[in-house]
Parts: structure tokens; sequence; C-alpha cells
């Protein structure tokens, strides 16, 4: 009976993994938006993540859903608790579906900076807010007897999970300026190759004390050793990043922050695991893989349709980013 519900835990955490690898390079490049100098780099940036950016948001989409059928409580408990959050979060991608859609329907100068600021604007704010969420759900919500979140919405901006939020924000730009330099030609990428060695840095430190202060969740957990493990060789995986794009290999240097970025949400979720969401008010109250969790003939049915359906989101994923594996080229204008 457990093995389905360890399963389907394991299932969801691949998901967000996924969505935060494919997605974190598409919101990092909305970041770098902001600094392109020229129209031409503006125009380039788009054209990079134009084919996958829909497609990325599928996996949220995807473990959102798998969520509310495996874990039902969790899902009740975390999008009511963080309700005015998720609003902020759609409303972001919302301007940077529109922005990318209608940037380029007017020629008008004032047209196009307006929805180039509201596709920054759009990739930054779900960027802060997932880290603000992941450092929440780490330490823990206040919950009642039933799991319902008690505390307020500005409880959740607290220093820890605002910390999360800027290392959120940091990594994901560290990833899409990295992408650049992957997917982009000449002088714009090696400028991309810089934001990225900057960045870097910046991820860096503020990764280190969040790092410090959020080891106390992973040495309490029950998979302390598991924990440790994956934070050291996201480390490491992070310092291959960086010497990969000071030499100038942008495909290796990717894969490695790829690479950092799974490792980072499976430490977290090692430093859960078998909770969810834990109660910080009432240990008992927490919910865990094993009180939270549909029934086994539900879980059983899941299983069965996620057989068929994992594949098939995994080579589409693959087929998209073959078709359109050439690099894109900037304008001079």
């Amino acid at each position: 009976m457990e093995a389905l519900q360890i399963i389907w835990f394991l299932l969801i955490g691949i998901l967000v993994i996924g969505y935060s690898i494919l997605d974190g390079f598409d919101l990092g490049v909305g970041f770098w938006h902001l600094f392109a100098k020229k129209k031409g780099e503006r125009t380039a940036f788009i054209h990079s993540i134009e084919p996958f950016w829909d497609g990325n948001e599928v996996w949220l989409l995807t473990a959102g859903g798998a969520l509310f059928a495996a874990f039902p409580p969790v899902y009740a408990t975390v999008f009511s608790g963080f309700y005015l959050a998720m609003m902020l979060v759609l409303l972001g991608l919302i301007f940077r579906a529109v922005a990318i859609e209608f940037r380029n329907k007017i020629e008008s100068e004032k047209w196009v900076k307006a929805w180039d600021i509201a596709f920054s604007f759009g990739s930054i704010l779900p960027s802060i807010l997932y880290g603000v969420a992941i450092g929440n759900i780490l330490q823990g919500l206040e919950l009642n007897a039933i799991g319902d979140y008690t505390g307020g919405f500005f409880a959740l901006l607290n220093p820890f999970a605002l910390f999360c939020g800027i290392v959120g924000l940091a990594m994901f730009a560290h990833h899409g300026a990295l992408y650049l330099a992957m997917k982009l030609e000449g002088e714009t990428a090696e400028r991309a190759g810089k934001w990225a060695q900057k960045t870097w840095y910046i991820f860096l430190f503020t990764f280190m004390p969040t790092l410090a202060y959020g080891v106390k969740f992973c040495i309490s957990g029950d998979y302390k050793f598991v924990c440790m493990l994956l934070i050291v060789f996201a480390l490491i995986s992070n310092f291959l990043a960086f010497a990969f794009n000071k030499k100038g290999k942008a495909v290796a240097a990717f894969l490695s922050s790829s690479v950092t970025i799974g490792l980072v949400m499976l430490s977290v979720a090692a430093a859960l695991f078998p909770n969810i969401v834990p109660c910080t008010n009432e240990p008992d109250w927490g919910l865990t893989v094993f009180n939270a969790s549909s029934s086994m003939r539900t879980l059983g049915w899941m299983l069965g349709i996620a057989l068929i359906g994992m594949p098939l989101v995994l080579g589409y994923t693959w087929f998209i980013h073959h078709v359109f594996r050439d690099k894109v080229k900037v304008h001079k204008d």
C-alpha cells in the first residue's frame, strides 16, 4: 500500500523538477529581456523561447493536476493557503503569454516597450514567488486539526521564505543567461555568458546563507544523509556550470545548471519526506504522503494513466527541442 503513495510522491517531484528546469530557463530569459540593448536582441530573446515556453508550463499544470488527484488534502491546503500568491503567479504568467503574442502586432515603439516590460514583470514575479512557496513549504505552515492553513498572506512573507525567493530569482536568471549563451550567436551570446558569470556569484552568495539556515530542516528529517549528499552534489554541479561557462562550453554549462536545479529540488523533497506540508504548531497535524493520499484504487488507476501519459510528455519535450535545436540569429536594428 505504501509503495503507491511513495511512487506518486516521486512522480509529482519529477514533474516539479521538470518544470523548474524547463520553465526556469525561459523565466530567466524574461529577466534578461530588460537588459537587452537593441530591439533585435529583445526579439531574438523572445524567438529563443517561443517554441518552448507554453510546453514548459504544461509540466506545472500536470504537477498541479496530479497533486489534486493523488493528494487532495495537500492540494486544498496549499492552493487555499497560497491563494493570493497563486493569483499573482497566474497574473505574471498571463502577462508573459499575452506579451509574447501582442508585442509585434502594432508598429509602435511605445507599444512594444510596454509589452517588453510586461514580459519581464511576468517572468520575475513567478520566479520570486516560486522560491517563496518552496521556503514556506520547507519550514512548514501553521495548520488546524483538519489541515487548513490558519496564517495570513503576510505570514508567508517571512525572512527565510523571502530569501528563498531571491535565491529562486538568481537561480533562474543564471539558468536563463546560460540558455541565451547556448542558443544565440556572436556578441549577444558572449554578453549572456558574462551575465551568467556575474549572476553565478549572486546565486552562490544568496544560496549559501539560505542553505546555512535551511540545513536544519535537512538534518531534522528522516533522510538527512541523502539530503546532505544531494546538496553536496548540487554545489559541485553548480561549480561545474561556472567552470564550463568560463571556458565557453555553453551546452555543458547549461546542462550542469539543469542538474543543479534538479538536485536542489531533490534535496528539498528529501528534507520533507514523508511530510508534504509540515505543521509548525502541532506536528501531528501535518500532511504526509501516508495520511493525505487518495485511495489505493485511485492511485493505481492514476499510475496506469501516468505510464501512458509520461512517455508522451517526455517524447513531446524531446521532439520540440530537437526540431528547434538550431541557434537563433540576432538581427542588427
